[in-house]
């Protein structure tokens, strides 16, 4: 059986509030809607005191659009699903890394694929570690999305992430790599702090450093033989970091 999920949705027009809701209770029994919001700003104030584990979320509204409101909040840990009229804003939404994104009127059947989708993401599995304020979540995998699918990997196979304009391309120790639709800030941000920005272009995971080689600029050698360079004002934190492996 599913967990309950709690679920918030934003959209300018009361009657496709209603009828989401209507659809939810209908067809998806574990997703309990706690709060709605008429427009960006409202929404805005509402996540700042909640966060919900889904938000079904309208783009063109009154007072701008769902791009904007993710924009302003912390939505890193909260699953979106795009509610719209629109298909012109599909690749823009999964670069958001939304979790779904669908077309109104909605679909009971797509509702619900979308509605597992997160299911399936909240039963990822997590440790609980020590931390000086006291004990937080920490993610063994994480969610990556590229304009083909939505990828579930574990953060210990990450070797490092490089950026690509506005996309970030992800290392994997099986020596693959994968193309997601998010910037390497954004990523930085999400992934704990065993990776380390060494460069404005690379997030290196210290666990894969071999060495860090002082000519040529400075650099690190991976224990994958990858070269990667070292910025300047980096490199004492990087200093600081291979010496708190020993």
């Amino acid at each position: 059986m599913n967990n309950i999920l709690s679920a918030i949705i934003v959209d300018d027009m009361p009657l496709a509030i209603a009828s989401l809701k209507a659809e939810l209770e209908d067809h998806c029994p574990n997703i309990k809607v706690i709060n709605t919001a008429n427009g960006v700003l409202e929404a805005a104030r509402l996540l700042k005191n909640v966060q919900p584990d889904i938000l079904f979320l309208d783009i063109q509204m009154n007072d701008g659009d769902g791009f904007d409101l993710l924009d302003i909040i912390d939505h890193s840990w909260i699953k979106v699903i795009f509610t719209t009229g629109s298909k012109e804003y599909a690749i823009k939404a999964f670069q958001y890394t939304a979790l779904d994104y669908l077309l109104k009127p909605i679909d009971p059947d797509r509702l619900k694929e979308a509605v597992d989708k997160a299911n399936k993401t909240e039963e990822q599995p997590k440790e609980i570690i020590k931390l000086q304020d006291g004990l937080a979540p920490v993610r063994k995998t994480i969610i990556l999305h590229t304009q083909e699918e939505v990828r579930i990997v574990k953060i210990d196979q990450i070797v490092r992430c490089e950026s690509s304009n506005n996309y970030t391309v992800f290392y994997f120790d099986d020596d693959t790599k994968l193309l997601v639709s998010k910037t390497l800030k954004e990523y930085e941000k999400m992934l704990p702090n065993t990776f380390l920005r060494v460069h404005q272009s690379h997030l290196v995971n210290i666990q894969f450093i071999k060495s860090f080689v002082k000519s040529e600029g400075g650099y690190i050698l991976l224990k994958n033989t990858q070269h990667v360079p070292v910025s300047v004002r980096k490199r004492a934190e990087l200093m600081e970091a291979l010496d708190k492996l020993n």
